[in-house]
């Protein structure tokens, strides 16, 4: 039995030293902004034995310690497969000479006999801070603050942050929602940001888990954090205000005793947590309209933007389906451009066009491609012209609009067989949304001519019952069709009652989509859809723009419905839940389930109490 044991520990020991890393991975870090005269490191990892490191030439920085070399090993056994890892450091401690930003080359080691290159690296150099207080010990210099200090404006502040004050109409804003600490920042609560009326909103995705980044900010360095980044198109001319951003911070402080603190007191530090309400200050964007001279193909695009087209075919018979592309990419309002028409000849069946967006949200704007593909079937030979495709933008660089052209296409229809002896003729097409077979030179029908069997009738049925029946019941259902297609009419064009009865269906369906995170367990997609859900319902039932519509006058529209305070009251509290909850550290996925289960309810007791 022992030397069963001593075989398998063997084995496992010769197996472990055989398992050798199949990749190898050789990469450097720093810190991405350090202050000036104040000592970092610069840290080569490789996760196997090495040997060789060669350093590019570190000219912006002073090398004042290293290398100094540390290895760790790691071994797993999982399901009976056995892995190893290895890590070695080669650590340098670096002292900036100048401010700027700076770039460290890439660096190259030898593993195995062969040669690898890490990353390279770029290192932000803050100005020192100008009026820097001594520290009474090292705790404080790391960001803590006793009790007898206070929490000043001055060392925790929030800054709403706009990248231009004075833009034209539809052209993006950059707003940055980002704090400011030197203090021990543990927590942000009851964040509340503005409805940003007047313009159109997108949201950028930022990293679910924040870090802080050091930033030099009027002569200090902070550690930063942004909480939200938000790209605002402006709708209307004249001047718009981004009304204000409040939240909580919470701070934590040591306690420090009036009594002599002795060598064991660092070791039994008490600690405390402190509240205190933080505001960024509102701004106003000052909006130019645009020149009133617009291009008759302008639809209100605004940006950088170009534009390609192509054609499947320019030779086909007829009946053969055509389909131009055009792709349409930049950066500017992307989400709110109209289809550019194109002209097709009277002979040819239209469809409907197929759009697909391919767009993302940088600090830039909303940047991609719209690519819109047009469908046309001719149902006739002949050569035929499609003329250019017109396109017009605002271009924000060069202040003025810009016509944009296709070429003009020119088509080549031969006359089909079945054109020709006008048989049937079958058309297919898989364009989306479109119907699959078409049948056409169906409405002859050949003459019957086999034998006839003529046979005297057996009574004569004018006058009788059925059929006067027969003429009064259609002209009975020609009335009650006009009666109800001219209802239909009327009510779709009352376009605040067409809102009002689909409000409830809508919601539904954001509801859905919410579970449908909830289930996935992500948090910030769950909260988005469930505040689209709330504000969407309100807007679609009360016939009220979502711009329009906020906190301040929410309870004296739903007021005006004869609605219960307590109903109102808990329709407002669960907007504030869900916009806390997004950014709270604490928050479940019990507190989501029960958020979503009293968001359906309220909501369903809102379509049985508001009237229309």
């Amino acid at each position: 039995m022992n030397m069963q044991k001593l075989v398998v520990s063997v084995l496992l020991f010769v197996g472990v030293i055989a398992v050798r890393a199949e990749d190898v991975s050789f990469s450097a870090s720093a810190p991405n902004a350090v202050p000036n005269g104040q000592p970092f490191q610069l840290v080569y990892s490789v996760n196997s034995s090495a040997k060789d490191l060669r350093i590019p030439e570190i000219s912006d920085f002073d090398i004042i310690a290293g290398p100094f070399q540390s290895k760790s090993s790691s071994t797993q056994i999982v399901n009976g497969n056995i892995s190893s890892s290895t890590t070695v450091r080669y650590t340098y401690t670096l002292l900036p000479k100048n401010e700027g930003t700076f770039s460290i080359s890439p660096a190259t080691i030898i593993v195995n006999k062969q040669k690898y290159t890490s990353n390279a690296l770029t290192i932000k150099v803050l100005p020192a801070e100008e009026d820097v207080q001594p520290q009474q010990n090292s705790s404080q210099s790391q960001g803590q603050v006793s009790s007898s200090q206070s929490i000043t404006n001055e060392n925790l502040f929030l800054r709403t942050i706009v990248s231009r004050s004075n833009v034209y109409e539809q052209e993006v804003v950059l707003v940055t929602y980002k704090i400011y600490t030197r203090v021990d920042l543990v927590n942000i609560t009851n964040v509340k940001f503005p409805d940003f009326k007047g313009f159109l909103m997108q949201e950028i995705d930022l990293p679910k888990d924040k870090q802080f980044s050091l930033e030099n900010y009027n002569g200090r360095n902070y550690n930063t954090i942004t909480l939200r980044q938000i790209l605002l198109y402006p709708q209307h001319s004249g001047e718009i205000d981004i009304e204000k951003m409040t939240c909580d911070a919470i701070v934590r402080v040591r306690n420090v005793s009036s009594r002599p603190r002795s060598i064991f007191d660092d070791f039994f530090d008490s600690y405390q947590e402190v509240q205190k309400p933080l505001v960024a200050p509102s701004k106003t964007i000052e909006v130019t309209p645009l020149p009133s001279a617009k291009p008759a193909s302008f639809s209100g695009a605004v940006g950088s933007l170009k534009m390609s087209s192509s054609i499947s075919k320019t030779e086909m018979s007829a009946n053969e389906s055509v389909t131009i592309k055009l792709k349409i990419s930049g950066n500017g309002n992307l989400k709110l451009i109209k289809n550019p028409e194109v002209k097709f000849p009277s002979d040819f069946e239209v469809y409907e066009p197929k759009v697909e967006n391919n767009f993302s949200n940088t600090t830039a704007g909303v940047s991609g491609t719209k690519t819109i593909e047009y469908l046309a079937i001719p149902r006739f030979g002949g050569t035929y012209t499609i003329p250019s495709i017109k396109f017009s933008y605002f271009d924000i660089n060069e202040k003025k609009y810009i016509t944009l052209s296709s070429e003009e296409y020119t088509l080549n229809v031969q006359k089909s067989n079945n054109e020709a002896s006008g048989e049937q003729s079958v058309v297919i097409s898989n364009f989306s949304n479109k119907e699959n077979v078409k049948m056409l030179g169906n409405d002859i029908r050949h003459i019957y001519t086999n034998e006839i069997n003529i046979q005297p009738s057996k009574k004569l049925y004018f006058g009788t019952l059925l059929f006067w029946l027969f003429y009064i019941l259609p002209l009975i259902l020609v009335v009650f069709i006009f009666w109800f297609f001219r209802k239909q009419a009327i009510e779709n064009a009352n376009v605040a009652l067409v809102r009002n009865k689909k409000a409830n269906k809508i919601a539904r369906k954001r509801l859905r989509q919410a579970e449908k995170f909830l289930k996935e367990n992500k948090k910030e997609e769950f909260y988005n859809e469930v505040l689209k859900a709330l504000w969407g319902y309100l807007c679609d039932k009360l016939a009220i723009p979502q711009s329009e519509l906020n906190k301040d006058n929410l309870e004296i529209e739903l007021q005006k419905h004869n609605l219960r305070g307590e109903l109102i009251a808990s329709f407002i509290g669960i907007l504030n839940e869900c916009e806390f909850a997004q950014y709270a550290l604490g928050e479940s996925l019990q507190d989501r389930d029960k958020l979503f289960a009293e968001t359906t309810k309220i909501i369903m007791l809102l379509e049985e109490n508001i009237k229309k």
